[in-house]
């Protein structure tokens, strides 16, 4: 007889063994945390943070490739629905097809940058958008929502009108005049501006008021301030429109090589410039450290010296003063007087400053690209008998689908699905195989990238 000590399956004991054999653990029962759905999401929103330029320029035209082929479909489908006399497609069981894709891009293409005419209104809004662009893209790159420029270009643009018609009695026409006015214009612009946009700083940085809120908030009051001046105080006598006096003409920036037109190349060479500027003055000075690092974290600032109180102020202040400055181009170039009626140009830098990564030289395509979908679908409109509200959604898709990309990337700068991500104890936001760390080249959050900025 055997020992029933040494049959199979006892331990020493005489005791069953455990059956180690198939002990795998149940995937059902015991889940790996970066198998679900919040891993899955952190893993993808990490390869969109960590993506190199390239990278990103890829799938900036991917984006762009694929909003044009939903925008056919769009027109297609709003084709079939309507009715036409002469219908571009038929065919039998299916209907007939009004709107042809294909002309309504070509048309879009086409009409931004053709006849001249029609490329000096694309660079006309592409310049204008530089400046709104920048300004939304200062306080995003300081940890900051600046959803006032539109009021801050308002008061700009008032300002610098003021300025102008008061200055313009006590200088010589001419070149010596256009000397002194123009940039009179616009620094008033860039002052009115910027004390403007302070106001919502201090109040974030001493009140910690959401700046989302005051923003928005300054700008109906921005709005109202101006027209109550104009209305009651400064009004041009002349006029039954709430409006200034004009400018004097060679206090204009006239245009160069576009005739009668309102565009003027210096402008836009400015704008260019302007965002070189801001570029360097972000990654390349210590101001430029100490403006991100006050915003992102602003405890760390604090511990490392920095006045992250007075930083928020001044971020929102030089952000304010690019919107005024944006203002005073308006003035001088466009309007020559401020009136009621100044288009949302600070709203639309906002998509502009998304468009571009919150990178002030990333503004510079992104509003050539604006500026370009403004003229092109204004085209389409003269040009084809396609309904404004369908050229509205075509451009809108384009904007969109281009935009996702860095909007998501901000996102995945900032947050996390899931709150059980190591952190590391040298200050570090975790690995960049998670995504979880991140410069704060590009979005309103995310660790201080040192590049360039290393606080002296």
């Amino acid at each position: 007889m055997s020992d029933p000590d040494d049959a199979p399956g006892s331990d020493d004991g005489g005791n069953p063994a455990p059956d180690t054999e198939g002990d795998d653990s149940d995937p059902d029962s015991n889940p790996d945390p970066d198998d679900s759905w919040q891993g899955r999401a952190d893993r993808a929103l990490g390869r969109l943070v960590d993506a190199s330029a390239v990278e990103r320029i890829l799938i900036s035209v991917a984006a762009l490739v694929l909003s044009v082929v939903v925008g056919a479909v769009v027109i297609l489908v709003s084709g079939w629905a309507a009715t036409c006399q002469s219908a571009f497609f038929s065919a039998p069981g299916l209907g007939s097809f009004c709107y042809d894709p294909v002309s309504v891009y070509r048309t879009m293409a086409a009409g931004a940058v053709w006849p001249p005419y029609n490329l000096a209104i694309s660079l006309k809004e592409t310049t204008l958008l530089l400046f709104t662009g920048l300004s939304v893209a200062v306080a995003f790159r300081a940890g900051m929502f600046n959803i006032g420029t539109q009021g801050q270009l308002v008061l700009g643009a008032l300002g610098t009108a003021l300025a102008v018609v008061w200055a313009a009695p006590f200088v010589p026409a001419g070149i010596v005049g256009a000397l002194v006015l123009v940039p009179l214009g616009l620094l008033a612009g860039a002052v009115v501006g910027g004390a403007w946009g302070a106001i919502p700083g201090a109040l974030k940085a001493y009140a910690d008021a959401n700046e989302v809120i005051t923003t928005i908030m300054l700008n109906f009051v921005a709005t109202g301030i101006a027209f109550t001046l104009v209305a009651e105080v400064f009004k041009d006598p002349e006029s039954q429109t709430v409006q200034t006096r004009s400018i004097p003409e060679f206090a204009q920036l006239n245009p160069v090589y576009f005739d009668s037109t309102v565009f003027s190349l210096y402008a836009l060479f400015g704008g260019l410039a302007m965002a070189g500027i801001i570029y360097w003055l972000l990654n390349g000075t210590a101001f430029g450290y100490d403006l991100r690092t006050s915003g992102l974290q602003p405890e760390a600032a604090e511990y490392g010296g920095v006045d992250s109180k007075r930083t928020m102020v001044s971020s929102m202040g030089l952000s304010g003063a690019l919107g005024g400055i944006g203002g005073a181009v308006y003035v001088l170039m466009v309007a020559s007087r401020w009136r009621t009626g100044i288009p949302s140009l600070g709203f639309d830098g906002i998509t502009v400053s998304i468009l571009a990564g919150n990178n002030p030289l990333g503004v510079i395509p992104a509003a050539l690209l604006f500026g370009a979908l403004k003229t092109g679908s204004l085209a389409i409109e003269f040009q084809l008998s396609v309904p404004n509200q369908l050229v509205g959604v075509l451009r809108g898709l384009i904007i969109l689908f281009v935009a996702m990309p860095e909007f998501f990337r901000m996102v995945g700068r900032r947050f996390r699905f899931r709150e059980d991500r190591p952190v590391a104890t040298d200050g570090g936001g975790g690995s960049s195989a998670d995504g979880v760390s991140g410069s704060a080249t590009d979005g309103p959050s995310g660790t201080i990238d040192n590049e360039g900025g290393d606080r002296q």
